[in-house]
């Protein structure tokens, strides 16, 4: 039902979305002598916001066409390496002869597009050949395709990190930090010389009982039952994954604006100041932001209710009794995988000391392979994307990159 009434509301919006668009057209003609006027600016920006609110966005494209290497553009391509019928692990070949450390950079799986790590996969492009996961709609994947959960979320890992081969990093922002570092524990267990020569985790819930937020609080109120009867829908028609159990993409996105009510309204007198002002540039950044912010996607059913039972309830990978296809996750098997935790100050979404567990819970790893980074001034967005990201954090993850590529370190001891 809680689908339907979505359908519904969205219906409902499309005539208004039009007639705003509409009426924007006009009231901002510049041949319009009223639209010169300090009411007709008004005006016409109240019915550019009402019609950006009533817009329904899809999957955004990437809009990356180019890299900058050594003060050069240098062009790119982006590539479907592997298809898999819930994510394609996807290349963005640069046209340069380079030999940079290959990346896997995570995308969540939460209810947003991976194109919400653009501003990741911007910064990392000059220094490393990148490859990233790009999950699909799961209202777009028909029922008749088999499940998938979290188990196969770390099997596709697997799977990527053998396609990739050794001496790879990788980089999970936010929910895959705890299946990247499951990942690594498995193959670390096997041996497997695929295994991960680092690991990145950015904001990542991988022990959250430490300062627990209103999501893992949440997370704790209820036992699995209820988030299985009051925010696991089925898709509906004419949808091709109609009768599919999803946990839907715009339930996760009315629970983030809900928890920042007062920042998001903020924002938005912000958006309608610079519209009102004629400040077409901050306003198109500012709804480039929640164009992208808005674009949300479904999430299978069986993932979702095994990752809040697993992750935020029994809390059982830093606990010791994560298991994987029945075997246990034993993240004190990890000894040859660098591992770099990233929290953001103000991150309401994955606490303080939620990712930096992941140090604590690898006894076996040199001191000398771990480190840890606590951004001044940004929350859980801010810790990915943004200035802060691109000046202070980025070039951090860069250096710890190349002071454990192996390639390097082989080339360096040759080099001694």
């Amino acid at each position: 039902m809680l689908y339907y009434l979505y359908e519904m509301q969205r219906l409902w919006a499309a005539p208004v979305q039009l007639m705003a668009e509409g009426a924007k057209v006009a009231l901002n003609n510049p041949f319009n002598p009223w639209s010169h006027t300090p009411a007709g600016r008004i005006a016409g920006s109240a019915v550019d916001l009402v019609g950006h609110f009533t817009q329904r966005y899809g999957k955004p494209d990437w809009g990356i066409e180019a890299t900058e290497i050594n003060g050069k553009t240098v062009p790119l391509t982006i590539e479907t390496a592997i298809e898999r019928t819930y994510c394609d692990l996807i290349h963005f070949k640069r046209q340069s002869k380079r030999n940079d450390p290959k990346l896997l950079i995570c995308a969540p799986l939460s209810g947003h597009f991976a194109t919400l790590v653009r501003g990741t996969v911007e910064a990392m492009l000059p220094d490393h050949d990148v490859y990233v996961t790009d999950w699909r709609d799961c209202s777009m994947i028909p029922a008749t395709e088999n499940k998938f959960d979290l188990d196969d979320y770390i099997d596709y890992l697997v799977d990527f990190l053998h396609f990739l081969g050794p001496n790879t990093h990788v980089l999970a922002v936010c929910q895959p930090a705890v299946p990247a570092l499951a990942a690594t524990a498995i193959m670390s267990g096997w041996n497997d010389n695929c295994v991960p020569a680092s690991l990145t985790m950015i904001g990542g819930p991988i022990d959250t009982r430490k300062s627990p937020t209103q999501v893992n609080k949440l997370a704790k109120e209820h036992d699995i039952e209820w988030f299985e009867r009051n925010v696991v829908v089925d898709v509906p028609p004419p949808y091709p994954g109609a009768f599919r159990k999803v946990y839907p993409g715009f339930v996760q996105l009315t629970n983030f604006i809900a928890m920042n009510l007062d920042r998001h309204l903020a924002s938005y007198h912000e958006l309608f100041q610079h519209l009102v002002q004629g400040d077409d540039d901050a306003a198109d950044r500012k709804r480039a932001f929640y164009e992208e912010y808005r674009a949300v996607m479904d999430l299978p059913a069986e993932f979702y209710l095994q990752t809040v039972k697993v992750v935020f309830q029994d809390h059982a990978l830093p606990k010791g009794e994560m298991v994987h296809r029945w075997h246990p996750v034993l993240t004190e098997n990890i000894t040859d995988t660098a591992l770099l935790c990233i929290e953001g100050e103000l991150d309401d979404i994955s606490g303080i000391g939620q990712t930096k567990a992941a140090l604590d819970i690898t006894p076996k790893l040199p001191d000398g392979m771990k480190e840890y980074h606590l951004q001044k001034g940004v929350g859980h967005y801010g810790v990915f994307n943004g200035g802060k990201w691109r000046r202070e954090i980025a070039p951090k993850v860069k250096d710890f990159i190349r002071k454990h590529d192996r390639d390097l370190d082989a080339a360096r001891e040759a080099a001694d």
